[in-house]
């Protein structure tokens, strides 16, 4: 399995919400434009257009953004971006952890 940091900030996002109970609301806050997009802008086209991407390319982690997808489903989830190394105490603490 490829590790790179998208796929480990995808995968902290998934594995933190298997944790949560189903239907809670929850806000997830993260330093990744990479999550915040997907998440916020680019999921729904990808799925529009079959898991491609603007350039009629394969979505990277595909796999992963599925499992995120359907997660999220079950939950009223809200994604917020936070500026990374700006000193915020759960964003520092993330980072300590990784």
């Amino acid at each position: 399995d490829e590790t790179t940091n998208n796929r480990m900030e995808l995968r902290a996002v998934i594995e933190a919400l298997k944790e949560i109970k189903e239907g809670r609301e929850v806000h997830v806050y993260s330093d990744s434009s990479y999550i915040i997009n997907g998440m916020k802008s680019w999921i729904d086209d990808w799925k529009k257009r079959g898991w491609k991407t603007s350039s009629n390319k394969p979505v990277s982690n595909k796999d992963l953004w599925l499992k995120l997808d359907n997660l999220s489903s079950k939950f009223n989830i809200k994604f917020k971006k936070v500026k990374g190394h700006s000193g915020d105490e759960y964003n520092e603490k993330a980072d300590s952890l990784a």
